[in-house]
């Protein structure tokens, strides 16, 4: 840890603070050092400008996200896991709608790898998923789908809560994009068997790898798994 460490943790807490409280979800530079005991020029020395502070909110942000997702039990049913998900993500932004605003409301500005992150934990869980062949899609592709509709559904509850009380209505939403990624294993008679076995496979392979191929032959296979899977 650098000696810069804990004021700049300090200051990306006050600056966390001050966005949870303020109505307009906006945040003051000199409120923010004023908050840590310093001076604006620290600030920029440490973040840039104010859109580097909030790029640095936002990525802690995902580390709390990320350590509830870690605490969330895992289960041998990954599908039963990736509903759990769902309401976990819901309630992460029930409990912190200013965060959860500043990490997934797009910024043009932005350099915060925060929702990239999200998108990578929610594909881990979805190459799960693909190893117990429950998957239709390759695992990017689906955490794509389900992050857009997860974040809209927070983010109109968010904006409206009265409209977007009642929890029937975001697992409505979690059912209708489930149903276009997951299927029920063992594959569906009417789907292609082998591009179901294909994308298993690599989901397997990604998992646990295997010691009876040389790396370079393992990245060959998975080559050919990818264009084997492609709908």
């Amino acid at each position: 840890m650098t000696e810069t460490e804990p004021l700049r943790a300090a200051m990306i807490e006050a600056a966390e603070r001050q966005l949870a409280s303020s109505s307009d979800h906006e945040i003051a530079t000199r409120a923010v050092c004023e908050a840590v005991g310093v001076s604006q020029p620290v600030l920029y020395r440490l973040f840039g400008d104010k859109r580097g502070l909030l790029d640095a909110v936002a990525d802690h942000g995902y580390e709390r996200y990320a350590a509830l997702k870690a605490a969330q039990e895992r289960t041998g049913d990954p599908v039963a896991d990736l509903h759990a998900g769902w309401d976990g993500h819901m309630a992460f932004a029930q409990a912190n709608p200013a965060l959860y605003q500043l990490m997934f409301t797009p910024r043009p500005w932005s350099h915060s790898t925060a929702r990239d992150r999200v998108t990578d934990l929610l594909a881990a869980a979805l190459t799960r998923c693909a190893a117990a062949g429950a998957l239709k899609l390759e695992p990017r592709t689906a955490a794509r789908l389900i992050l857009a509709a997860n974040i809209g559904t927070a983010l109109d509850h968010i904006a409206r809560p009265a409209l977007f009380a009642d929890p029937a209505l975001s697992h409505r939403m979690r059912d209708a994009v489930f149903s276009h990624v997951l299927t029920e294993p063992p594959a569906r008679q009417d789907a292609d068997p082998l591009r179901a076995a294909a994308l298993r496979l690599r989901a397997q392979l990604q998992l646990g790898g295997t010691e009876a191929l040389e790396p370079v032959e393992t990245a060959l296979l998975q080559r050919w798994l990818e264009r084997i899977a492609r709908p």
